[in-house]
């Protein structure tokens, strides 16, 4: 069984083997020995808790706290602080900014592990908790609040570092007929396909696929241009397709998406909103040119159409 993770952050060697002698047999140590060490670490790895010395000589530990608090990649990490025996004013400080509890020095191996353990099975409930209100039920992919969220960090994160950033719209074409056929289950059963072939695309850990809302999903890519954009995603069109999910004989053999989308590296003076707006026109361009298809723009308002353009109208959508 994989063993949670605790992050130490303190100056001391003595202290940290000391810690760690009590610890490590139930959860996996690292130690981090500056302030900002112990900063880039907490970012970095997959940690469940942080004990974290109050007095250190780069950054006193109430600074860290605040820092980790302030960064989405660590706030929700609980963090015990390590204080002396008679220092109460730091320990008042330290739960006062956040800190969920205090180890006192010299450390009692039973109260040391005593209180680590329910803090990491706390988190670990808290954790289950986040996940599941940000998990879509039916399809188990990020949901639209999950979406809400992460599209504007994403951005950020790429204005930030100046990397291309992908914006795609997908849509399941003639969904309404195709539950008016089969029934409400069988569409359910549609879209809960649709998203696990997506996701099976998807393999870097800044790739990232939600339902954005009924039949219509929404999908971000970091670092990809626009031209591999658009074959990646003719790729994932093609997958979905290849199902061979049959669709009313009306309409098409198979169920299939369209797809829609924008690549450019975005700007500080640049907004989500109005290049997801771009997004959502490429899908519309899609629909209205036949369905099946992925329409592909980039910042300089190119755009790239899979297939050849078919202008006969259809009302389902």
């Amino acid at each position: 069984m994989k063993k949670n993770k605790i992050l130490i952050i303190d100056d001391s060697n003595l202290q940290t083997e000391a810690l760690k002698a009590i610890l490590e047999d139930e959860y996996d140590i690292s130690i981090s020995q500056t302030a900002q060490d112990g900063l880039d670490n907490a970012k970095n790895g997959d940690f469940s808790l942080i004990l974290l010395d109050v007095i250190m000589p780069d950054l006193d530990g109430f600074n860290v706290l605040k820092q980790l608090q302030g960064t989405l990649l660590t706030k929700y990490i609980p963090i015990i602080m390590i204080t002396s025996l008679s220092d109460a004013h730091h320990e008042e400080k330290g739960l006062t900014l956040g800190a969920v509890d205090y180890i006192a020095k010299p450390f009692n191996p039973l109260i040391v592990k005593a209180r680590v353990r329910t803090h990491v099975k706390l988190f670990q409930y808290q954790l289950n908790f986040r996940q599941q209100a940000l998990v879509d039920e039916l399809t188990g992919i990020a949901n639209r609040r999950s979406y809400n969220r992460n599209s504007r960090m994403k951005w950020r994160e790429a204005v930030r570092l100046g990397i291309p950033f992908s914006i795609c719209m997908i849509d399941v074409d003639n969904f309404k007929l195709y539950n008016d056929t089969y029934g409400h289950a069988a569409g359910d059963k549609v879209l809960a396909s649709v998203a696990q072939t997506i996701s099976s695309h998807l393999h870097r850990a800044t790739d990232y696929v939600a339902r954005y809302g009924g039949e219509e999903f929404v999908m971000l890519l970091m670092e990809n241009d626009a031209r591999s954009s658009f074959e990646f995603m003719k790729r994932i069109r093609r997958s979905v397709e290849d199902l061979h999910i049959p669709q009313n004989p009306l309409v098409a053999k198979w169920v299939t998406i369209s797809m829609g989308g924008i690549t450019l590296t975005p700007k500080i003076d640049n907004t989500y909103d109005s290049y997801a707006q771009i997004a959502d026109t490429m899908l519309y361009d899609a629909k209205r040119y036949g369905r099946n298809m992925v329409v592909w723009s980039n910042e300089n308002k190119e755009q790239w159409c899979e297939k050849e353009i078919d202008n006969t109208s259809q009302k389902n959508t």
